[in-house]
């Protein structure tokens, strides 16, 4: 298939397309359209409609089809975005331990709203429903980054910091990216750059129950770390 004639998408953003669909079997193309959505999104920092009908036109699906993906995961955007994507837990935890007064502060230094993006167009704003990082509250994510126990004086400084031009370290992870860096390893190519991956252990807040139980002699009964956990497979093998 070719690809629609546009200045935005290159040969070279062809090339990866066709890298995508390269990883999924004959007739299963189609499952290549969540990563080739986050391509899409590495190009122009959203999923346009000009990329729409480029993932369409590569997978043989209508434009309605992709458009339906696309508006389902919160995780494609469908306006321009700005290069950090500043997301603030306001679910019960994080806003019992403050999240809620972390996004007014920075709604009001920053002059934009929910969804929206600084006139720079370095930031764009966003309430998260969960952030899934309870035991780290209240925290925020920048580009899916977290950063833990924000107060809106650290947020600000945050803020002041991207919009300044530098890439703060995360809490937990590896560097910062913009966006559209994000946006193309979740397409599945690899971030060659200096600090760009990152692991470790689990933090003190996620380990605790676990040495609270390890102190009290606290385990389910019977239990063995030994015990293989069974497969469906062999479960119905038996």
């Amino acid at each position: 298939m070719t690809a629609p004639k546009t200045d935005v998408f290159t040969d070279e953003t062809l090339e990866r397309a066709r890298e995508i669909i390269a990883r999924y079997p004959e007739g299963k193309q189609r499952s290549a359209l969540l990563p080739m959505l986050h391509l899409m999104q590495s190009v122009e920092g959203y999923v346009s409609p000009n990329g729409v009908a480029f993932c369409a036109e590569q997978l043989g699906l209508t434009k309605a089809q992709v458009g339906a993906v696309a508006t389902f995961y919160t995780m494609y955007k469908r306006r321009p975005t700005g290069d950090y994507l500043v997301s603030v837990c306001t679910n019960t935890m994080c806003n019992v331990l403050g999240g809620q007064a972390v996004y007014d502060e920075l709604s009001q230094a920053l002059g934009v709203g929910h969804d929206e993006t600084t006139e720079d167009g370095k930031i764009t704003l966003e309430h998260a429903e969960c952030l899934a990082a309870c035991d780290y509250g209240p925290v925020l994510t920048v580009n899916y980054d977290f950063f833990d126990g924000v107060t809106p004086e650290s947020a600000l400084e945050l803020a002041a910091g991207l919009k300044s031009g530098k890439r703060p370290m995360p809490t937990r992870g590896a560097r910062l990216c913009t966006l559209k860096e994000m946006s193309l390893q979740l397409a599945g190519f690899a971030d060659e750059r200096e600090g760009a991956v990152a692991d470790g252990p689990a933090g003190d807040a996620t380990l605790r129950g676990l040495r609270l139980a390890q102190e009290h002699g606290i385990s389910p009964a019977g239990f063995d770390i030994n015990t293989p956990i069974p497969t469906p497979s062999k479960e119905a093998a038996k």
